[in-house]
């Protein structure tokens, strides 16, 4: 009885027909903004594209990490190898759920965790944006993980300690610009996802939002980007901006590593998105570096 409990809690649970059908309708232009804002390029692109050509999402890279290699997957408009074929319903059901079309777990290495934050809109206008971008007929290598965690069902595990769509710090929500900036970060950015530690599971340590965590390739660290960090802690909003646009920090230093791609994305965004996301990692709880 106790497993077959467990079972039904953690059984993938895609978006209802009822939600499916409240999906607004979606816009391209607009999508376009929610592509980069999500760095999805940054994943899904062919490795080392560059161009026109980093607009064809055909899948690839290796997202090495303890619990084994992720290989991103082809999302591009190919109807056989990538999304072209999956109706809305899917594609929200992906991003909010972290379901397959099949109605199996997606692993956490997508990042839906942060995605179940993003609003309606925003899914509709990206699954439309997406149907106007290059088709791929790559077949990407599998994943390589080791046992248990080549067990998709142990994922529901997973989405019942961790899947939430909670804040994940408090702001002042009468300021918009804060609330916009917490939406982006939190959400379509998905920054927690590389800059928050997670415990040996997975999950990320609450406790410890954007301290910086281990690189996932084992080179480095993932930087701190509170306004307790060593360095970035003493940048000024307008510095964060002027970083995020142009790839040069304060000093003159350049951007390197995997946020060289972030930074490209971020470079497409609105000014006022980018200041948006710059005041809300100047107002969340510091924290030391390594906290």
């Amino acid at each position: 009885m106790g497993a077959g409990i467990g079972l039904f809690v953690t059984w993938p649970a895609p978006l209802s027909q009822t939600e499916i059908a409240a999906l607004p309708v979606g816009d391209a232009v607009r999508g376009e903004t929610v592509f980069w804002a999500g760095g999805c390029a940054s994943c899904h692109a062919t490795p080392k594209s560059e161009g026109d050509a980093h607009l064809v999402l055909a899948g690839g890279l290796e997202l090495k990490t303890d619990f084994g290699t992720f290989v991103a997957p082809n999302i591009s408009s190919s109807a056989e190898h990538g999304i072209g074929a999956w109706p809305v319903g899917d594609f929200a059901s992906a991003m909010l759920k972290g379901v397959s079309p099949e109605g199996s777990h997606y692993y956490p290495a997508f990042p839906y965790s942060s995605y179940i934050r993003m609003t309606d809109q925003d899914i509709s206008d990206l699954y439309v944006f997406m149907k106007t971008l290059p088709p791929s007929e790559n077949v990407p290598a599998e994943n390589q993980l080791s046992f248990p965690f080549n067990i998709r069902a142990s994922i529901g595990g997973w989405k019942l300690l961790f899947l939430t769509d909670k804040p994940r710090v408090s702001v002042d929500t009468t300021n918009a610009l804060l609330t916009r900036g917490q939406y982006l970060v939190e959400g379509p950015g998905h920054c927690g996802e590389c800059h928050t530690p997670r415990n040996i599971i997975g999950g990320f340590r609450s406790d410890a939002w954007l301290s910086g965590a281990a690189n996932p390739d084992g080179e480095g660290k993932i930087p701190n980007i509170t306004p307790g960090a060593k360095d970035i802690g003493g940048w000024s909003a307008a510095e964060l901006v002027a970083y995020f646009e142009t790839g040069f920090t304060p000093d003159f230093d350049s951007v390197g590593g995997s946020m060289v791609a972030v930074q490209k994305n971020l470079s497409k965004l609105a000014k006022a998105d980018l200041e948006a996301i710059a005041a809300y990692l100047k107002a969340i709880p510091a924290k030391n570096d390594g906290a």
